[in-house]
């Protein structure tokens, strides 16, 4: 059996000063807006195309950046689902599609819609000569 493909989709990190990281990944690499939780003048989450997700928590302990959880999108969110139970990772309480690996990392499994697009950016070679 193969494995189901996947790409990563999101990464999540907590920062204390959303607006900042806003600004600066917006102003310095053209990762604008795809996703607002809340509203554009107070987010609670902000998505980027690009594939950041800003978690806003400006009482966070720990150090700025701090990895929340990896967004991956699959093509067979079932059969990914499926494969992951024999290596030990945990349910977590915002669904059957949130993961807990043995060494604490959450994943967000994404059902992909067309499961074909999936296939279609792993096609993409970012680094290919034009």
């Amino acid at each position: 059996m193969s494995a189901p493909k996947a790409y990563l989709e999101h990464v999540a990190i907590w920062v204390k000063d959303i607006h900042w990281h806003i600004r600066f990944f917006e102003e310095v690499l053209g990762m604008t807006m795809r996703e607002v939780d809340g509203s554009r003048e107070a987010p609670r989450q902000y998505w980027t195309l690009g594939g950041l997700q800003f978690i806003s928590d400006p009482l966070h302990e720990g150090s700025e950046g701090r990895l929340a959880h990896l967004g991956v999108m699959c093509e067979d969110l079932e059969a990914a689902l499926a494969a992951a139970q024999p290596f030990g990772v945990t349910e977590m309480t915002q669904g059957r599609n949130w993961l807990r690996l043995p060494d604490g990392l959450a994943v967000e499994l994404i059902q992909a819609k067309p499961a074909t697009c999936v296939a279609e950016a792993l096609a993409i070679n970012p680094r290919a000569e034009a």
